[in-house]
């Protein structure tokens, strides 16, 4: 199976394919890169599904005829504020804000928020499409809270501030294994394994 994954987030890569390759299954995986880069994007389907499909859908039209693609739209979803930032969680802050100007928009949003309301999810939807017109779907959420400052030098997005359900740390102090091991979006990549491996 060619796989492309439908990302220009080094970091995000990065996860995606360690997770695939410890899995040791007969999957080739390549960046957007090997296409000649993301194609632009609009992601104004309002949720993560429909923003997934279109960023499979962008770089399928540069695909190869056999290849399939996997794309990833995630974010984060605070109880407190309704859900947000949820598919607007890279660029929570504005469009071409930094990691740090969002997660620094965020405590702002929580600043009067007590410890015992600050919980919140992080919500991973993969798509997968090929040219054929399949197009599947798979979903991780990592539940947890929100902290008042940041901590950890792993990870990125909003990982400094969340600490999962029944740990201590943050993502962005949790040692990468066992990040993977729990998050959003090793759920969502344990499920798309698991359709792989059927299809053998």
């Amino acid at each position: 199976m060619k796989l492309y994954l439908a990302t220009g987030n080094a970091k995000k890569l990065k996860e995606l394919q360690a997770i695939i390759a410890e899995a040791a299954l007969p999957v080739e995986v390549e960046s957007a890169a090997a296409l000649g880069g993301m194609p632009e994007v609009v992601e104004d389907a309002g949720t993560f599904p429909g923003n997934a499909l279109k960023k499979a859908k962008g770089l399928l039209e540069i695909a190869p005829e056999d290849a399939w693609v996997l794309a990833d739209d995630s974010g984060l979803c605070v109880d407190a504020l309704g859900g947000a930032p949820g598919v607007y969680s890279a660029r929570y802050a504005g469009e071409n804000a930094s990691d740090e100007e969002n997660v620094e928009k965020l405590l702002r949003e929580l600043d009067t928020i007590e410890e015992m309301n600050r919980q919140a999810a992080f919500v991973c939807v993969l798509a997968l499409a090929n040219k054929a017109g399949e197009e599947h779907f798979f979903e991780g959420k990592c539940s947890g809270e929100i902290t008042h400052e940041l901590y950890g030098e792993g990870g990125f997005g909003y990982d400094p501030v969340f600490v999962p359900q029944g740990q201590e740390m943050t993502f962005a102090a949790l040692p990468a294994e066992v990040k993977a091991g729990m998050s959003h979006r090793g759920e969502a990549l344990g499920k798309f394994l698991d359709w792989v491996k059927g299809m053998r």
